[in-house]
């Protein structure tokens, strides 16, 4: 596979495992052991049986009649803003949750930036009975309040990180930490498709049930199992991964990611990654990343927590590099306006993080027999404060 890993865990020249021999031990675990898992007859059928019964998935395919023809093009909607805790994040947490107990974990830890995989994560530990700490940003924790207090309901402790910015990039850095102090009982459950191999890898494959079922609702409803062009919002990348996960290796499928461009590209306030990246290595992998000329951490801005990141997932580093994916950098201005259109056409409040995919609709023209579909990768009900305060609705 052309856009697939490989042995060693990149994607072209992106990826691998950058860590300290203190965590050695802990990756080396998950990277001997997560495929024979993940592919075993009983792991699959109680992966399934949860995505079915608890999350309720199969989430719908739909089309967005009144978006279309303002837009003048055919536009489906992927709805993970259905699934079960309001976003897609759940389909990542299930796999892993089921991963560590057939490694003989005990305990989770979690890293959060809008608080949908915090929730995810203390929803999936409720459901098994596994104790859970979530490290999330003091930024963050007071921006998205609504999701600290339902991971607190579901049972999990949230530690705030207070170093650096105090969103997700130090948050990571605080999991990252507890990891290595506690590596026999404890599985670190990552959110996104970030990290050291396997996790970029694994969480794709968790989330790639995204992309197979558009294809099979596709083929109902025109006939056809892949779109002219899939779109989704990147930070980490992992909603993004899931949509385009079955369509990697079809050229016939165009590609589109959305990036925070905060308030503007050139503001010193973006977390535009592809506009403003250069490689480098973060959070255990080399990838695409906002640096200084001496390699320090250069820190990100957006409206949105889920896309307030330095880099991006590997696997989308190299979708740019390659020219396999066209990147967009949306402002919060243009994304916040998008997420308030697909309110008033289509009845569906979106995340602000989702609400960066439908602004590609402002920035490029699409043909009038073109059939698109975005991830819509959240619900809006934890963004209600954001939205108030912007206040142009």
């Amino acid at each position: 596979m052309q856009y697939g890993v490989d042995e060693r865990g990149y994607y072209g020249q992106f990826g691998g495992a950058y860590i300290p021999e203190m965590l050695f031990p802990n990756v080396e675990e998950l990277r001997v052991n997560y495929l024979d898992i993940i592919e075993s007859d009983d792991f699959k059928d109680e992966f399934q049986h949860l995505l079915r019964n608890y999350v309720g998935r199969p989430t719908p395919l739909y089309f967005a009649s009144r978006l279309s023809e303002k837009y003048k093009t055919k536009i489906y909607l992927k709805r993970e803003d259905l699934c079960h805790t309001g976003a897609h994040k759940v389909n990542n947490t299930i796999g892993q949750i089921l991963l560590a107990q057939r490694l003989g974990k005990s305990k989770i830890i979690a890293e959060t930036g809008a608080g949908q995989h915090g929730v995810a994560t203390a929803t999936v530990c409720a459901l098994m009975g596994m104790e859970c700490v979530v490290y999330m940003g003091e930024i963050d924790m007071a921006r998205q309040r609504p999701n600290v207090e339902r991971m607190k309901i579901l049972g999990a402790t949230v530690k705030p990180a207070i170093s650096g910015s105090k969103t997700l990039k130090d948050a990571t850095n605080e999991a990252m930490r507890h990891w290595i102090n506690n590596p026999d009982d404890t599985h670190y459950i990552i959110g996104s498709v970030v990290g050291p191999h396997p996790y970029p890898d694994m969480v794709a494959r968790f989330q790639s049930v995204i992309s197979e079922e558009i294809q099979n609702q596709l083929q109902e409803v025109e006939g056809r199992n892949a779109p002219d062009h899939v779109i989704a919002c990147v930070g980490g990348g992992s909603n993004a991964a899931g949509a385009f996960y079955h369509f990697l290796e079809d050229k016939g499928v165009n590609l589109i990611a959305a990036e925070a461009a905060g308030l503007g590209i050139s503001s010193g306030k973006s977390a535009a990654t592809t506009a403003l990246g250069k490689p480098g290595v973060l959070h255990g992998s080399k990838t695409i990343l906002m640096q200084t000329e001496d390699g320090q951490v250069v820190e990100p801005y957006s409206i949105s927590a889920g896309l307030d990141y330095p880099g991006i997932g590997p696997i989308h580093a190299h979708l740019f590099d390659d020219g396999r994916a066209e990147f967009f950098g949306i402002s919060d201005e243009e994304a916040m306006l998008a997420g308030v259109e697909l309110s008033k056409l289509e009845g569906i409040i979106p995340a602000i993080e989702t609400s960066h995919a439908l602004a590609v609709f402002g920035k490029r023209t699409f043909g009038s027999d073109e059939v698109i579909v975005v991830n819509l990768s959240g619900r809006g009900d934890k963004d209600l404060e954001t939205y108030i305060k912007w206040g142009k609705y």
